[in-house]
């Protein structure tokens, strides 16, 4: 229990005064003899002004960035919103010669809320996918995730990935999680890559997670009609379907930080950051290559 200055001259007194003793004293009022006797110790030292409530925080942190800078790095993040925490790092120690590391321009930006939070999920995985693909339209991922509109309510983004190259075939916007919302995303993704049309001798495979739109016997009835096979990841493994997962991370750490009131404003922010996902964005996975140049040259169709 921490006293304050007015609490432990009292408690001095009444020891004091007491016909008891010290000890019998503090034992009652509940006072360690040691913690007594060096308030007493510094009472008799300096006087009741020694009691005065004294600020545990340290008046300056050695290590604290300046003020100028913070708001330096907060400006350089608003106008550079495509780049992470561990890139805003490097332009800033690149650009005005001053060292920030990448966990203090994390916790910069977590501050001032313009960051997502992570989720870690601890598990034990291989160390890369055992069934590569090695042309596009061979695996298609696939899977839900969420966003909120201000005013209106959740909304939920059903996206198409190709495997192979990462390249985002179709997506829809969603108010709920299911079959059909699932189907009307393949159809999209279907008619846009020409596999609806075309005579292929395999279709492209759909890997998805254990959702309940994912299990059904309507999804399971409308894949076998479409000439699809669907293979489903295993359960509390989200590294399977890593590359659909990341794109997911990568767009709500931009979408997130704006706000958006009707549907219509975040349908069109979707269209503006996939342009630039798909034609300007570098991908360290890609060996930092444009995505929309790779694909042309493995002749990926585009729409």
């Amino acid at each position: 229990m921490r006293y304050s200055a007015s609490e432990k001259f009292e408690i001095i007194r009444l020891v004091e005064q007491s016909h008891l003793g010290v000890r019998p004293t503090l034992q009652m009022l509940g006072i360690p003899k040691t913690t007594f006797y060096s308030w007493y110790d510094r009472y008799r030292a300096f006087g009741e002004a020694n009691f005065k409530d004294r600020n545990s925080h340290p008046g300056q942190v050695w290590n604290r960035i300046p003020d100028d800078i913070r708001t330096n790095i907060i400006d350089l993040a608003l106008n550079k919103t495509d780049l992470s925490p561990r890139e805003l790092a490097v332009r800033f120690t690149d650009t005005k010669g001053y060292f920030v590391s990448e966990a203090s321009v994390y916790r910069l930006l977590k501050s001032h809320d313009l960051t997502a939070s992570p989720a870690f999920i601890v598990i034990k995985a291989d160390d890369e996918f055992c069934d590569k693909t090695t042309a596009p339209n061979q695996l298609w991922q696939t899977d839900f995730t969420y966003l909120k509109i201000t005013c209106w309510g959740w909304v939920y983004l059903s996206t198409i990935l190709d495997d192979h190259s990462r390249y985002i075939i179709a997506r829809k916007l969603c108010t709920t999680m299911k079959t059909d919302d699932v189907t009307d995303t393949l159809e999209l993704a279907l008619k846009a890559s020409g596999c609806g049309r075309a005579k292929l001798v395999h279709k492209p495979r759909l890997l998805s997670d254990n959702g309940s739109s994912y299990i059904s016997g309507d999804l399971a009835d409308w894949l076998e009609e479409q000439k699809m096979d669907h293979v489903r990841s295993v359960p509390y493994h989200p590294q399977t379907q890593g590359k659909v997962e990341r794109w997911h991370q990568t767009l709500k750490n931009r979408i997130s930080l704006e706000n958006y009131l009707p549907p219509g404003d975040l349908e069109n922010q979707f269209g503006q950051f996939i342009d630039y996902y798909k034609n300007y964005r570098y991908h360290e996975s890609l060996k930092k290559r444009y995505l929309s140049r790779r694909l042309l040259r493995q002749g990926h169709r585009y729409h």
